[in-house]
């Protein structure tokens, strides 16, 4: 199922998650250029679990957030992002959000790195973070109605699904195929940053939630 846009309305003009796109596109251009240097870019600027586990490249926590392995997984990190970003940011305000989204970056980041101790690959994409919006927006709006295309064998059909569904399917996909690939060697998709991104910002969303302000009666 692909996302195609969700009917929850928005009171504010989501500057942050905007200004996030356009930094990951413009990061993933810069990607391109290097050519051949692409490699050591990644090896410099990804979170590498076994020099995380040592105390090393601590920064690489927060900058592979904004590196990409191709225009696919760009591409679908932010489409998400467009689609579910801009309500959260509704809800919690501008800097909220932005601390939010780093927030579940970091805590995606590490629940990888704890099932990946020794590994060496670089981890890189703004899916943990992503993912953690995801979860904010199950929590919040699990009523909304989304469009999505739906692929049938060879035909294509859109319907309109409940967040419930579309988001909690997704979790339950992420969380199986996590099972699945634990102890598997290699690169590949880090699902458990997924999981672990989700989980957080469905319980960080209630932390960064906007004070009610309270009338005393006179």
């Amino acid at each position: 199922m692909i996302p195609l846009k969700d009917d929850t309305p928005r009171t504010i003009i989501p500057f942050i998650n905007i200004s996030l796109i356009i930094v990951n596109v413009l990061v993933f251009i810069y990607e391109i250029s290097l050519g051949p240097q692409l490699g050591k870019f990644i090896q410099e600027y990804g979170a590498i679990p076994v020099y995380i586990v040592h105390g090393q490249n601590l920064q690489t926590l927060f900058t592979a957030m904004f590196l990409h392995g191709g225009f696919y997984h760009l591409g679908g990190n932010m489409l998400y992002l467009w689609i579910f970003g801009d309500n959260i940011e509704n809800y919690l305000g501008h800097f909220r959000y932005m601390i939010f989204y780093l927030s579940c970056g970091l805590f995606a980041a590490l629940a990888h790195i704890i099932l990946s101790q020794v590994s060496e690959v670089p981890m890189v994409g703004a899916s943990g973070a992503i993912s953690g919006v995801l979860g904010a927006y199950l929590i919040k709006y699990p009523r909304a109605r989304v469009l999505v295309l739906i692929p049938i064998f060879f035909f294509l059909t859109i319907r309109k699904v409940s967040a419930l569904f579309i988001l909690g399917f997704w979790f339950i996909l992420q969380l199986f195929s996590g099972i699945i690939s634990t102890g598997i060697p290699g690169g590949g998709i880090a699902f458990w940053a997924h999981v672990g991104g989700f989980v957080a910002g469905a319980i960080l969303i209630n932390f960064f939630s906007r004070k009610r302000r309270v009338e005393w009666p006179s």
